[in-house]
């Protein structure tokens, strides 16, 4: 069959062919070939561009069956297949056979075909590929190209050989921009950050000009590092050097600064973009809830739904949850939760989490679990929640529950999950569960974690074994200040105040900054030694170093003062204190004292401080009625007495528990268990029969005399 149109038709659809980036549009120009066009007239520079066209359009599908269909292939048609394989990590493979395949048609690769050869390597992060590869560019002969050179970089950052990377850096005479990025970025992705710095400075010392991308990597380290100095001084340098802001770069900026804790300077920078997308949205809301500015993150996710052309997604709306954290569920987290239901996102794991963290926040233990229980396929992240949700509320039973549940099925513990559940052994003095998560920490290589250090210390330390405490805490090369805090606060639990004062001073040697939870577990060892003059030291290096004392900390002069029988001086510390009527613990510690000291004014006045607050409040009116006892006054005594049964007063049981295989056993007087009441008694007979017999077979035992 002739052909149906003339060669200057064909060169126009073949021209037509590198313009074209619709998938559609390929296929009928593609179609249009065929039907005007004989096998035989058909090149391999048209089967090229055909090829070309598809791999462009994305549909390598199509660019391989050109390829299988093509009657002859040159070297352009295997590159070009080899570059559009290179880009994906499902097809970078295929590019790696067909380098086999060119050797089976005698075809010599060139520069081109290493170059997407090393990408695909790149892409599947297979070194060894990479560096085989690299072997056969030295024996071509192709070693010195800037392309291949390039290339090389790229394949060895990525799979983490920085000092291969930095052997074909050093090599290469004419270093672009492009090879200058992709090591910054190699560095800075393998956690080399000083080293990607000092490159980046290098850069700019050797005059070469930085591209958006370059700017938008630094600035994901400054964020990532909170460096908002040098994060602010390559924003200045972005605007000086004239840097047209793309998309990219602009988000980046956003990040850096909501990262940074500098949400002013985030907002102008979101202010002044012209389109900005629903990843700038996300970030700015997200950088508003993260610093804990709540109400402009809601205003701006409101300002985000009126708009037609962009939806919330996951992000926004975990985003958006996590702000509604900090307000009552009922004003705000319900109704996002009914929102999210209602566009189909509550099984999202991101949502899901940032559900159950307000839940928490809230107290709604029940409905964090509804929100946990909606999810299906759960993550570490989720698990953790639940964990530490339920350790921060002290429901440390719940928090074992749930971490026995994960690891039940088979999910990869974290630190934080470590951390989670060890903080609950320590509130629950659960050694023996204790134990066991501390090998799983071992096992998994996480004690080294400086949380989970700080959690072990303080785990032991609750649970009466200092020395194993200090054993852990010693083998930490650089404790930061919370591993120091948990030893500290060890000491402290078992009134070793001067282990403790010790401890002080070595934190001071390692140019460290004591914060208030080391001066609280200061004070609280020398509340329980006397140590009243050391004491008054500390709260005045306290409010010398700029550390204003909390409630506990007032909680702690006050007792230890109050113990010392200097009550005048308790009594003016607690008047003085900005927590005088909040904190009625403060009166009542007094109040306790002056019972004992038997100081009737001060323990009248420290009693009236209490009721005008909480006329009902059973411990002030039994110590009251203490204190009159012991001042003699019986008819205040039956006063207060005859005013206690008329309030029907009763003092708050104490609970104890114990830990009994793998339950936990809770009681408390005058309660008895029907099912377990019996077996108790039992057990206490066994026990009580022992005993006797014990001292029976003592009685009879003869005495041998020599």
């Amino acid at each position: 069959m002739p052909p149906l149109c003339g060669p200057s038709l064909v060169a126009a659809l073949i021209q037509k062919c590198t313009a074209i980036n619709s998938l559609r549009e390929a296929r009928r120009v593609h179609a249009l070939l065929l039907t005007t066009t004989t096998v035989g007239s058909r090149s391999v520079f048209l089967y090229n561009n055909v090829l070309s066209m598809y791999a462009r359009c994305g549909s390598l599908g199509d660019a391989r069956k050109v390829f299988d269909e093509m009657p002859q292939r040159s070297l352009v048609s295997f590159n070009a297949l080899a570059a559009a394989y290179s880009r994906s990590s499902d097809t970078a493979g295929l590019a790696l056979t067909l380098l086999k395949q060119m050797g089976v048609e005698c075809l010599r690769p060139n520069v081109s075909t290493f170059t997407s050869v090393i990408q695909a390597s790149c892409t599947l992060e297979d070194w060894l590929v990479g560096s085989l590869v690299h072997a056969q560019v030295v024996k071509c002969g192709f070693l010195n190209d800037v392309y291949l050179q390039t290339a090389l970089l790229g394949m060895y950052s990525s799979c983490g050989d920085l000092v291969s990377a930095s052997r074909v850096f050093g090599l290469m005479v004419d270093r672009d921009v492009v090879a200058w990025n992709s090591m910054i970025f190699g560095y800075l992705k393998n956690d080399k950050t000083k080293e990607g710095l000092h490159l980046f400075d290098g850069m700019l010392r050797t005059g070469v000009i930085p591209t958006q991308f370059t700017y938008s990597v630094v600035l994901s380290v400054c964020s990532r590092l909170r460096y908002l100095n040098l994060g602010k001084i390559i924003h200045a340098r972005v605007i000086v050097s004239s840097t047209q802001a793309d998309l990219a770069l602009e988000n980046s900026l956003l990040d850096m600064y909501c990262n940074s804790g500098d949400t002013q300077a985030a907002f102008s920078v979101f202010n002044k973009m012209d389109s900005p997308d629903l990843v700038s949205w996300n970030t700015m809301i997200a950088g508003y809830s993260e610093n804990e500015d709540g109400e402009k993150a809601m205003n701006l996710f409101a300002r985000l739904k009126r708009l037609c052309y962009l939806k919330p997604d996951e992000y926004t709306y975990a985003a958006i949850i996590s702000a509604a954290g900090s307000y009552l569920a009922s004003d705000y987290g319900k109704l996002l939760h009914a929102q999210v239901i209602k566009v189909g996102l509550e099984k999202s794991i991101f949502v899901g989490t940032a559900l159950v963290s307000m839940y928490f926040k809230n107290s709604e233990t029940d409905s964090a679990q509804k929100a946990f229980y909606s999810i299906s396929e759960k993550d570490v992240v989720l698990w953790t929640e639940m964990i530490m949700g339920y350790s921060r509320l002290a429901d440390g039973e719940s928090a074992i529950k749930f971490f026995k549940e994960m690891c039940k099925e088979s999910h990869k513990v974290d630190s934080f999950a470590l951390s989670g559940a060890l903080s609950a052994c320590s509130d629950l003095a659960m050694l023996k569960q204790g134990e066991m998560i501390h090998s799983q920490a071992l096992k998994t290589g996480f004690d080294v974690e400086m949380s989970v250090c700080g959690s072990l210390v303080d785990m032991y330390a609750k649970n009466g074994c200092l020395e194993s405490a200090y054993c852990i805490f010693s083998q930490v090369v650089e404790p930061d200040l919370k591993g120091w805090n948990s030893m500290l606060g060890g000491y402290s639990q078992h009134g070793m105040a001067e282990e403790a004062l010790k401890l002080f001073f070595e934190i001071q040697k390692h140019g460290l900054v004591p914060d208030q939870v080391t001066f609280l577990s200061l004070l609280s060892a020398c509340n329980h030694s006397g140590l009243v003059e050391v004491g008054k030291f500390l709260w005045n290096c306290m409010k010398e170093n700029g550390i204003p004392p909390g409630p506990k900390h007032y909680s702690c002069m006050v007792s230890l003062l109050s113990r010392a029988r200097i009550l005048n001086e308790a009594e003016e510390l607690i008047i003085k204190s900005p927590f005088n009527e909040d904190n009625l613990e403060l009166w009542r510690t007094l109040l306790s004292s002056c019972v004992i000291n038997k100081n009737l004014e001060i323990g009248v006045h420290a009693a009236e401080q209490v009721l005008k607050v909480d006329a009902e409040d059973s411990a002030t009116h039994i110590l009251l009625s203490n204190l009159y006892a012991a001042a003699g006054k019986w008819d205040k005594v039956v006063e207060i007495r005859r005013k206690i049964k008329e309030l029907t007063l009763e003092k708050d049981p104490g609970l104890s528990w114990i830990e009994d295989k793998k339950n936990i056993q809770v009681f408390s007087s005058g309660v008895q268990s029907k099912e377990e009441v019996g077996e108790a008694e039992a057990a206490l007979h066994w026990l009580q029969g022992n005993m006797v017999r014990s001292q029976r077979d003592e009685l009879d035992e003869p005495i041998y005399t020599t």
